[in-house]
């Protein structure tokens, strides 16, 4: 089982970059595992309850014993467990890290129209479409 979990969005050029980095980074020893969010069969119940909106809305990851990590938090553990900790470890220091995680709020928020995607209301309706049309009929 993986240290880490982290919840991505496949539909985002940047964030797909970024986990591309990490696998290699780990290099097959399986530390950090990966679920894409942007899967139709995304589902809440099998990654401690964390919606749709709330991983599209910034990232989470899930550590071995349940811990939910969420925004820079979640960078400083993926890359302290392939190795390059030192990358993210001033994000601990006192004035980075305020810094650091007010950048990562505004990214947070802007990245869907960053890079140029639909807002997360129109992705929250949409999913809700598919799942409702995926969805047995009694």
């Amino acid at each position: 089982m993986a240290e880490l979990t982290l919840l991505f969005d496949g539909g985002c050029p940047l964030c797909l970059r970024e986990v591309n980095t990490l696998k290699r980074l780990d290099g097959g020893r399986q530390r950090l595992a990966f679920v894409d969010i942007d899967d139709p069969h995304y589902s809440p119940d099998l990654h401690q309850g964390i919606s749709y909106r709330q991983a599209m809305g910034r990232i989470h990851a899930i550590a071995g014993d349940g811990e939910i990590v969420t925004d820079v938090a979640v960078f400083r553990r993926a890359y302290g467990l392939v190795g390059w900790g030192w990358l993210y470890a001033p994000t601990n220091w006192p004035v980075v890290g305020p810094v650091v995680n007010a950048l990562y709020g505004w990214w947070a928020a802007k990245r869907l129209q960053l890079t140029r995607r639909p807002n997360l209301d129109q992705l929250c309706d949409s999913r809700c479409d598919i799942t409702r049309s995926s969805a047995p009929i009694s």
